[in-house]
């Protein structure tokens, strides 16, 4: 991105807009850009939902185990 794009960019953004900087796994940033040409977007999203508590995570530490009932002794189909 060369300076004159900067420059375009700082005047096409609203007032109430704050530019930052933020390091990305490079990896991350990747599959950001294959959903939209604007990750700042996604992270205004991602942080919005945050703050409010609609995220819904989907990992193993948030996993509820679910726990196979064992049949009781004699009830095994062997």
């Amino acid at each position: 991105m060369n300076m004159k794009e900067r420059a375009t960019d700082a005047e096409s953004m609203p007032a109430d807009k704050v530019e930052i900087a933020v390091h990305l796994d490079s990896d991350l940033l990747e599959q950001i850009q294959h959903l939209t040409n604007d990750p700042s977007k996604v992270i205004e999203v991602a942080i919005r939902q945050w703050l409010r508590g609609e995220i819904l995570r989907d990992d193993e530490l948030t996993r509820t185990p679910h726990r196979i009932p064992i049949p009781p002794r004699g009830e095994w189909n062997d």
